[in-house]
């Protein structure tokens, strides 16, 4: 009979004792931050499990907090926790109430959630960090960039009164500027490394054997290959010849860096080049063959006709000039005699064959990964058709009309599949990282990733129990293999860094002195970049609820200032009774001209209040498919017609910086009671006498003033000529046409019901 580790917080005979375990916990618990690499299944969480026994034990009243990138991982891990220790466990995700989040966080020990969900409530003031003795990162390389991990670290190490943190991953990556921003961003100062070749390891790791299934595409699907190779090469060779790119060999990286390329020349331009914007255009042409000869190659005919249908409904110069062109028409002509014909992609057959003969063998359970949902629709379908009891497991989000799978729906269907109600798991990403279900005899792959990581954690569903087996389904002489091979060079790659005697010092990992836990020393390093804060009250800054995921609500929550969350009728930010913000990206700016959203903000703005500002977040303004004119004339619309100051800032950090001194500004003498703007003032005659002239064709906020202005009221505008109507600046022979008619016009309703119409 095994053994088993005793200790008071640890259910009996609950864990087993394995020494690399037990000596992994207690080297975090006594070298400070850390990271453990360590393939899956190899116990991460019951090294987790270990330390967070210790921590609540020795720190009595504390919790522990342990964070994962998906819901279901979340509810894995809660029922990790409650089936290894003895304490209170429990789950927070956006799908739980807020009040219940709080009384869960009061009432348990530990706490296992969402980034994104704590990040919320702490931005919110739910609850603080003090108390929490341990905080785990599961999943620890998504610790970067704007990733909610990055600031839930910092917020920790400010907060905690005995602060510890531990990053569990399988993969880090394979660049070394990656890890060490892992590193830096959570305060890791000790990496650990366990392999399957290492002696204490070796016994209880079960090898994985990788098996390449290659197939070769039909004759139909050769047929539409080739037109759409000509049809990629045609547009490669005029940007070549227009030197766009310097070769016809490019990369898909290549396309995108030739892009912001002449973005960047038209952004520098008032009258750019008519070549720039037909390089724009048959860049976007050669991005969407790409994509469609990446369907065909690894994912079949199915799905590369719903991307036709798709790519039909676009409204762009380059999707329309692609329909009609002479070799990408005969493709999507093709595609579709093909599917009517039933013609599929080899993989599919063949898949359907390996899941036959694995799931004659009695209690077999095998999990499909797949990248797209129309290829496990489609693969779902064949399951069914062939007498196979197969689920499909996806993510939360829409897509193409479907909806997504709520976090119940998830939980039930690993449940049921752990427990043999299904024989076979379809799945896109959302089952790759850390979900638990040991049972799996064999993991397929329909299509190879470029993603070391991806690969890993794909690798690492089976083989949890007992030896484990993937295939990898690969389509001959196409991208499948330039794909396989990357994420193999990766792996490789990670290995050798990882490998590294002084893995450490070639990081130079931002230690902070806590290896001895010295608190002091970390937050200095947190706070080098804050020391605007000042002496004076705190400012307070109202922040619209749909800001909420703004990184400038973190940085605004590391500059001192009182931030409370509700949502507001009109802004983004609201300072005082007369002074609101409304902050946009450069993308967002520029969306906002395209679904026209601009115009109706900017003028709901200067009606709510006396000082409106934008503030202009970013430096790629001139980057998206849009003349740089209609920005230009965008921003002079704002700061003329509606009279509203633009002020630039580079960054989420530049903008906090600014909201703040903009609050210090206006509140900096005894501070009135700030009305938050929560619904909108109710509409003067006048202003509803605008709104009523501006739903006229063709006229804004300027022309309706002076309509108004010329006529004295809506009726008479109504009343007046075509030649009248002229009279007004800005309004010519068209737009006048188009208001006569709309006023005019008899209203004739549209019978929409199409069995009345056939009754009729």
């Amino acid at each position: 009979m095994g053994k088993y580790i005793a200790h008071p917080l640890i259910k009996v005979d609950k864990i087993e004792s394995r020494l690399y375990q037990q000596l992994l916990a207690a080297d975090v618990l006594k070298k400070g931050n850390s990271m453990i690499v360590a393939p899956t299944a190899l116990g991460k969480t019951i090294v987790a499990a270990l330390v967070a026994a210790d921590r609540l034990n020795r720190y009595k009243g504390s919790k522990v907090l342990v964070l994962a990138p998906s819901k279901p991982l979340v509810i894995q891990h809660e029922e990790s926790f409650r089936d290894f220790l003895t304490i209170t466990a429990t789950s927070l995700t956006g799908a739980i109430k807020t009040d219940d989040r709080k009384k869960r966080w009061q009432e348990s020990q530990v706490i296992c959630a969402t980034p994104q969900t704590v990040e919320s409530d702490l931005l919110n003031n739910r609850y603080t960090l003090k108390d929490v003795s341990l905080l785990v990162f599961d999943e620890c390389h998504r610790g970067v960039g704007s990733y909610a991990y990055v600031y839930l670290a910092g917020r920790y190490l400010q907060e905690a009164k005995n602060p510890l943190i531990l990053g569990l991953t399988a993969s880090p990556g394979s660049d070394k500027d990656k890890i060490k921003s892992v590193c830096d961003n959570l305060f890791i100062q000790e990496v650990m490394i366990k392999g399957e070749k290492d002696p204490d390891v070796s016994p209880y790791f079960n090898p994985v054997e990788i098996e390449w299934v290659r197939v070769k595409m039909g004759e139909e699907m050769e047929k539409i290959k080739t037109h759409l190779d000509k049809a990629l090469k045609h547009r490669l060779k005029m940007l070549k010849s227009m030197e766009v790119i310097p070769t016809i060999s490019v990369s898909k990286k290549d396309l995108l860096r030739a892009r912001n390329k002449v973005q960047n020349r038209i952004a520098r331009s008032t009258t750019p080049p008519k070549e720039c914007y037909k390089a724009i255009s048959l860049l976007a042409a050669a991005f969407n063959v790409q994509h469609a000869l990446e369907l065909l190659e690894t994912q079949g005919i199915k799905t590369l006709q719903e991307y036709f249908k798709r790519l039909k409904k676009k409204n762009t110069k380059a999707a329309r000039g692609l329909m009609v062109d002479a070799d990408f028409g005969p493709a999507v002509t093709l595609t579709r005699k093909a599917l009517e014909k039933g013609v599929e992609h080899p993989k599919l057959d063949k898949l359907i064959k390996i899941l036959t003969k694995e799931l004659k063998n009695e209690g077999a359970r095998v999990i499909v990964f797949t990248q797209y949902r129309d290829t496990l629709e489609l693969i779902h379908k064949s399951c069914l058709k062939e007498g196979i009891n197969a689920v499909k497991f996806f993510g939360q989000g829409k897509r193409n009309g479907e909806k997504g799978l709520t976090q119940k729906e998830q939980k039930e269907i690993i449940k049921g599949f752990r427990k043999g109600v299904y024989e076979v798991l379809l799945s896109t990403s959302v089952a790759e990282e850390g979900i638990d279900i040991p049972a799996v005899d064999l993991v397929v792959m329909y299509e190879p990733v470029p993603s070391e990581i991806r690969m890993i954690q794909r690798r690492g569903r089976t083989g949890r129990k007992e030896s484990g087996r993937m295939m990898v389904l690969i389509t001959e002489k196409t991208r499948d293999e330039a794909y396989y091979w990357s994420s193999v060079h990766k792996e490789r790659k990670m290995q050798e860094e990882l490998g590294k005697t002084a893995l450490l010092d070639n990081l130079e990992l931002n230690s902070g002195n806590l290896v001895d836990m010295n608190k002091d020393s970390a937050l200095n390093s947190i706070k080098e970049n804050s020391k605007l804060i000042e002496k004076q009250d705190r400012p307070l800054i109202y922040a619209d609820s749909r800001e909420i995921n703004s990184r400038v609500l973190r940085e605004l929550d590391k500059l001192d200032v009182q931030v409370k969350i509700k949502p507001l009728a009109v802004a983004d930010y609201q300072i005082s009774e007369e002074v609101a913000i409304e902050r946009k990206t450069a993308s967002d700016f520029v969306s906002s001209i395209k679904d026209q959203r601009l115009n109706k903000q900017a003028k709901e703005m200067v009606e709510e209040f006396n000082k409106p500002l934008l503030i202009l977040e970013g430096d790629n303004l001139y980057s998206g498919f849009i003349n740089p004119n209609s920005i230009r004339g965008a921003l002079s619309a704002v700061a003329l017609d509606f009279g509203i100051p633009i002020i630039p800032t580079r960054s989420p950090g530049d903008t906090a910086a600014l909201i703040r001194r903009i609050a210090i500004r206006e509140q900096m003498h005894n501070r009135p009671e700030i009305q938050v703007r929560t619904d909108k003032k109710p509409l003067t005659l006048w202003e509803q006498q605008l709104y009523v002239v501006e739903s006229l064709p063709g006229i804004g906020p300027v022309n309706a003033r002076k309509l108004m202005e010329e006529f004295g009221s809506v009726k008479e505008i109504f009343n007046a000529s075509i030649e009248d109507l002229q009279r007004v600046d800005g309004i010519g022979k068209k737009i006048a046409r188009n208001i006569k008619k709309v006023v005019d016009s008899s209203f004739k309703k549209i019978n929409k019901d199409p069995e009345q119409s056939l009754i009729k």
